[in-house]
């Protein structure tokens, strides 16, 4: 039976991986909840309820098998399971998500992008296709695709997301700075990047965050 893993925890899960991979490459075989909370800046008793809800191998005065950590963080986070996720909006931020080679680690596969502009369309540098917009629904449909990825302006946002429930997505991930509208089983991610650099722009004049 699956342990429930909170929003929060899986938030943090992917920073003890990043955290793990670069100890291993240091030649570090065993590793302590202890010392993750220490690297990381953490409470200790939260490492150990975050690992307790993925892994079952931390043992007292030894601490978990770092390969074997690293493996069960991986799999609750789904980087063992490839899923096909489609992109829309071919432009800058569209081609750079679409030319990005590290998504495959996180077991991520964007198996098209779409565009309504002709001169867009085509192969990439990256050899993926751009297709034109008024396929999207019928490649979604046929290759059984749940994730879709928009890069559209804020005018058109809400009507592709429009589109990719319709063509059975149940996980948006959303770069344009514009709320969607979607039924309540289909999950959307907003990536605001607006927002970040206004929050960065008021720390460097001074401000707190509250």
């Amino acid at each position: 039976m699956e342990k429930y893993i909170s929003v929060q925890t899986l938030k943090r899960l992917p920073t003890y991986l990043e955290l793990l991979k670069i100890k291993r490459s240091s030649g570090v075989s065993t590793i302590s909840s202890g010392t993750i909370a220490k690297e990381l800046g953490l409470v200790e008793i939260q490492v150990r309820k975050d690992l307790a809800c993925v892994s079952e191998g931390g043992r007292p005065r030894v601490g978990y098998i770092l390969e074997d950590l690293i493996g069960d963080i991986s799999h609750a986070l789904g980087h063992d399971n490839t899923k096909d996720a489609v992109l829309i909006g071919a432009g800058k931020l569209g081609t750079a998500l679409l030319s990005y080679e590290g998504f495959q680690k996180y077991g991520l596969n964007i198996v098209a992008a779409f565009d309504t502009d002709p001169a867009k369309q085509g192969v990439d540098e990256s050899g993926k296709h751009i297709l034109p917009l008024s396929e999207m629904i019928g490649l979604c449909l046929r290759m059984n695709i749940h994730i879709g990825i928009i890069t559209v302006p804020s005018t058109h946002a809400q009507e592709i997301c429009d589109m990719l429930v319709e063509a059975g997505v149940i996980a948006i991930w959303n770069f344009a700075p514009f709320p969607l509208k979607a039924p309540d089983h289909i999950l959307i991610k907003n990536e605001n990047m607006a927002s970040s650099l206004a929050e960065l722009s008021l720390h460097l004049n001074g401000y707190t965050r509250n």
